[in-house]
């Protein structure tokens, strides 16, 4: 008989199904904490949570019963994983429950905004009849740009056509052609929409890419009386830029879920005119909460009655001695992924070639791995070996696979080759000993490039003075180098040519523009890359 703990309120629902299922016992305890959360958690197989309860390494330490967690939501940021991970729990989440509802609540703040509807009805609370002070606008005809387009985003798009909208999208990881069947015209940037919008909606994780993503320059390039809202992720908009663009009459409209600091009870959008703001109630609907609570019962009741792991957020789908075994390659197919992300976006198609010993394995959980890497920052949900290559898919990315047993120039190796609307590139990775994860060659550019920490990728013509010009910018922006790595396609000098350095610092945009000033240099970009030995939580042991 299997136990189960369930730390948060859930919808009744869960609990008939908890009640109904063959060989689980459960029992509710709500607002545990400290040691008698530490303590009631040893008694169980298994543990449902909402975002109440915070599950920290002094909680899950030395746990060596419970087997797994759920997260009847999307967010396990109250679950700390690597500590799961090294207790051997698997943590899972569910991560369609609040899809709808989500969408539901930015449209409803779209039209709320578009027609007043909040500062009417206080006006009519306060006893006045302000027909004309009221005036709205309608949304038929108008257009929405959305930033993002996974499940939400793509639950939005579908309402704004719906709603006669014009829907205009950036997401790095979705095709063109996948976008024209579904009625969005895709842009590069997001600057490229900004021209051109009535309406911005988010639907992104909070990264470094996206906080602050709209910003007082952004505002700049925007329409006057563009109206924005946000039921993603707080930060994603600077709320004090948000505060200028409204007094300035840049900015018709704000409604905002979500908030950088939460609970948010006092901001300086409060009251102004224009402004509708919900604490967070994006997911707060009967509907999600029940197919939150439904989904996190069958996740956990599967997984304890046969094994089954899905949504899993921390966990490798390989037994312990293949992982050990592949360990460095898996490594070096993660980091490959984040590389050729942050070197070239509006992927459409992946195509990964394996060659040498690698090939004796299954070269799936390598796949999965790089594909978790290419995905890594473009997604709310957190991606690992368990869900990367179905999210690819989704976005329309097409992901094809090739082994060769000859070995080459290594032992093992793989390359990855990326195709967009411009252009197709590949970039091969090796693994030096035994976790010395190396970029051996670029584009036909031979090299051996340390895969870790912050790079300086810049093409450049093969000519004397190159190194020395930016190494010398580099120091006069006080950056040190640590590595540095320079490739050309030939044997023969004068040609094109790649360089790359491992900083020890980020570079500042002057730095990167001192750069690209220089007469040989063809392009400059930075792409930050985990540690030296820095692993996902579903790579570590």
């Amino acid at each position: 008989m299997h136990k189960v703990i369930v730390l948060d309120d859930l919808a009744q629902e869960g609990l008939d199904l908890l009640a109904a299922a063959e060989g689980i016992q459960y029992e509710v305890r709500t607002g545990l904490k400290g040691e008698e959360l530490r303590d009631a958690l040893k008694e169980f197989d298994g543990a449902i949570c909402r975002s109440g309860v915070k599950l920290l390494p002094d909680i899950l330490e030395g746990n060596t019963r419970l087997k797994a967690i759920v997260r009847a939501g999307v967010g396990t940021d109250n679950i700390d994983k690597p500590a799961a991970t090294r207790a051997g729990i698997v943590v899972m989440n569910t991560p369609a429950g609040n899809t709808l509802s989500t969408a539901e609540q930015a449209i409803t703040l779209m039209l709320g905004l578009s027609r007043n509807l909040a500062p009417a009805y206080q006006s009519l609370c306060e006893g006045r009849w302000d027909r004309k002070k009221y005036m709205g606008t309608q949304v038929a005809g108008k257009t929405l740009g959305v930033v993002g387009l996974g499940r939400i985003g793509l639950a939005v798009v579908t309402r704004a056509l719906a709603l006669e909208m014009k829907v205009v999208g950036f997401d790095p990881f979705m095709s063109k052609g996948r976008a024209q069947e579904l009625g969005i015209d895709l842009v590069e940037a997001v600057d490229d929409m900004l021209p051109e919008i009535d309406y911005l909606t988010v639907h992104t994780p909070l990264t470094k890419e996206t906080r602050n993503l709209i910003d007082l320059p952004q505002l700049e390039k925007m329409k006057p009386g563009v109206r924005l809202i946000n039921c993603a992720r707080g930060g994603i908009y600077n709320e004090g830029a948000l505060v200028e663009g409204l007094k300035s009459g840049k900015i018709a409209g704000v409604a905002l879920d979500v908030f950088e600091e939460e609970p948010c009870t006092d901001s300086p959008l409060f009251g102004m005119p224009g402004v509708v703001c919900t604490p967070h109630l994006g997911a707060s609907t009967e509907e999600a909460q029940t197919n939150v609570a439904v989904e996190a019962v069958g996740l956990l009741t599967d997984f304890l009655t046969n094994g089954t792991i899905r949504h899993a957020v921390n966990v490798a789908p390989i037994d312990p001695k293949t992982l050990e075994s592949l360990r460095g390659y898996l490594d070096v197919a993660y980091r490959l992924g984040i590389f050729m992300a942050g070197l070239h976006s509006g992927a459409k198609s992946c195509r990964l070639v394996y060659h040498g010993k690698i090939t004796d394995f299954d070269t799936k959980v390598l796949t999965a791995a790089f594909s978790a890497g290419l995905l890594q920052h473009a997604l709310a949900a957190e991606v690992n070996l368990v869900n990367a290559e179905l999210m690819l898919k989704e976005r329309g990315i097409e992901l094809s696979t090739e082994s060769r047993s000859n070995m080459g120039a290594f032992r093992s190796s793989m390359t990855a080759e990326i195709t967009t609307d411009q252009a197709t590139h590949e970039a091969t990775g090796t693994v030096f000993g035994q976790s010395m994860p190396r970029l051996v060659e670029l584009d036909g550019y031979r090299m051996e490039a340390y895969l870790d920490g912050c790079l300086l990728v810049f093409t450049h013509e093969d000519v004397p003075g190159i190194i020395g010009g930016v190494g010398t910018i580099i120091g006069k922006h006080e950056i040190n180098i640590g590595q540095m790595a320079v490739g050309r396609a030939g044997d023969q000098p004068g040609g094109d040519a790649v360089g790359i350095l491992n900083l020890d610092t980020e570079p500042s945009a002057e730095a990167l523009e001192d750069v690209q000033q220089l007469p040989a240099i063809s392009s400059v970009r930075v792409i930050q890359l985990p540690k030296a030995g820095d692993l996902p939580s579903w790579l570590q042991s």
